[in-house]
C-alpha cells in the first residue's frame, strides 16, 4: 500500500477567496482517513487534488516520498468511488467492475478472475448479469466501489459514498467498507458531512472547516477533547448543548452559574479541567452533551420538556432552560439572549416525560466542556 502526505496545499479560483488554504495532512499506510466537515469546506477539492482531477494551487500531494503534483490523474494508481456511482447503464455489473482492466488491455481470463474475486469480497457474486437499473441503492454502491477496487489501486478515495443511501443502507454499506478495507489494508481517504459515518469507519478523523484544518485525531479525542466549539458541537449526535455560564465562587471552590441556576463542580471535575479555578467571575461557554444530562430530583438545574422523541430503547428530550445559548460563528462565538435556550437531554425510553412539565437534571460534570466566550477555543 502507500503514504500520503499534503504539503501546505492550496486551491484557488480566479476572483475569489481560497477554497483550501495552506493545508497539512499525514495518511498512514493502510489507514483509513476520513475527512468531514459542513458542505463547501473545501473537502471534496482536497479529495480531487490528490486525485489530480483539479490543480493544485500551491503546496504538494506526496505519495510514497515522491511528489505528484505533475503526474497526470490516469498514471497516478488512485482509485475513486464517487458520490454519483456513475455505473453505465448498458453495461452489466460485471462489465462495469471489470472496465478499468480492459481499459489497460489486461487478459480476458484476468479479467473475469479479479471481477469474480471482487464480486465475492462485496456479495455482488448473485448479481453480476444484472444492469444497474435492477440493482438497489446498496448494490450499485458496492459495484461502484468493485469497479475502484478491481485495480488493486496504491490508494483508494471515497467521496460522500453514502450520501444517496436511506438509513439502514446507509448503515450496511459503512459496515461493508470497514470489513473490506480491514480485510484488503487499503490506504483509504474518504470524505464525508456526516460525523456519524466519520465516527464509526475512521481510523482518523480531520474536522475541516473553511478549507482549513481545525482538529485531527481518533475518533474518540475529538469527541471527549474538542479543540473548539465548532469541533465540539460538529461531533457528536445529538449535538452538544452549549450555555453562557459564570465561573462564581472561589478559585478553591469555584462553581459555574447558568442563569439563575448553578453546578457546583466535585474534584473529579475540577482535576479534569484545573483551568476553571483561574476564571474565577468570568464568563465561559458551558458544554454539556445530552448523555451528560440525568434526570435527578436532586439535581441542579431545572428545565421545561418541549417535547420527546422516542428511539426505541432511548429517548431524546427536547427542553428549554433560563440561560443564553452559545453558537460557533467564522470569526468566533455568538451568544444568544432569548430568556430560554433549548437543550436536548437523551435519556431511557422508559422513563415517562409529560411536556411542559419542570425537568430537574444532574449535570454530570466530569463529561464538561468549556470554551471561550469571544474565540470558541478550548479552555483546558
Amino acid at each position: 500500500m502507500s503514504t500520503l502526505q499534503l504539503r501546505r496545499l492550496s486551491k484557488n479560483y480566479s476572483g475569489r477567496g481560497p477554497v483550501v488554504a495552506d493545508l497539512d495532512l499525514d495518511v498512514d499506510d493502510g489507514e483509513l482517513f476520513v475527512l468531514v466537515g459542513p458542505s463547501g469546506c473545501g473537502k471534496t477539492t482536497v479529495l480531487r487534488m490528490i486525485a489530480g482531477i483539479e490543480d493544485v494551487s500551491s503546496g504538494d500531494v506526496v505519495m510514497d516520498g515522491v511528489v505528484i503534483n505533475d503526474v497526470d490523474a490516469g498514471e497516478r494508481d488512485i482509485a475513486m468511488a464517487f458520490q454519483t456511482y456513475a455505473l453505465y447503464p448498458h453495461m452489466t455489473v460485471a462489465e462495469n467492475i471489470g472496465f478499468p482492466l480492459r481499459l489497460a488491455h489486461v487478459r480476458v481470463a484476468s479479467v473475469n478472475r479479479r471481477v469474480r474475486e471482487v464480486a465475492n469480497l462485496l456479495q455482488l457474486a448473485d448479481v453480476l448479469d444484472r444492469h444497474p437499473t435492477q440493482l438497489s441503492g446498496g448494490q450499485q454502491q458496492r459495484s461502484a466501489l468493485g469497479r475502484a477496487l478491481v485495480r488493486e489501486p496504491r490508494l483508494l478515495l471515497m467521496d460522500e459514498p453514502m450520501s444517496n443511501l436511506d438509513t439502514k443502507l446507509r448503515a450496511e454499506t459503512r459496515s461493508a467498507i470497514w470489513r473490506i478495507q480491514r480485510r484488503l489494508g487499503l490506504t483509504t481517504v474518504c470524505v464525508t458531512h456526516d460525523q456519524v459515518e466519520a465516527m464509526s469507519m475512521g481510523d482518523r478523523i480531520a474536522v475541516m472547516r473553511q478549507g482549513r484544518i481545525v482538529q485531527c485525531g481518533p475518533p474518540l479525542e475529538l469527541y471527549e477533547y474538542p479543540v473548539d466549539l465548532f469541533v465540539g458541537q460538529f461531533i457528536g449526535s445529538p449535538s452538544m448543548n452549549v450555555l453562557e455560564a459564570t465561573v462564581i465562587g472561589t478559585p478553591d471552590a469555584p462553581a459555574l452559574r447558568v442563569g439563575r441556576q448553578s453546578v457546583a463542580l466535585d474534584d473529579v471535575a475540577l482535576a479534569r479541567l484545573p483551568v476553571v479555578c483561574r476564571l474565577v467571575g468570568r464568563k465561559v461557554a458551558l458544554g454539556v452533551r445530552p448523555e451528560a444530562l440525568h434526570r435527578d430530583e436532586a439535581g441542579s438545574l431545572v428545565a421545561s420538556v418541549s417535547f420527546s422523541e422516542r428511539l426505541g430503547s432511548d429517548q431524546l428530550v427536547h427542553a428549554t432552560i433560563g440561560a443564553a445559548s452559545v453558537r460557533p460563528t467564522e470569526r468566533g462565538t455568538w451568544t444568544d439572549h432569548r430568556a430560554r435556550s433549548p437543550i436536548i437531554v437523551a435519556m431511557g425510553s422508559a422513563i415517562d416525560i409529560n411536556v411542559w412539565e419542570p425537568l430537574t437534571l444532574r449535570v454530570d460534570t466530569t463529561q464538561i466542556h468549556l470554551f471561550d466566550l469571544s474565540t470558541g477555543a478550548a479552555l483546558r
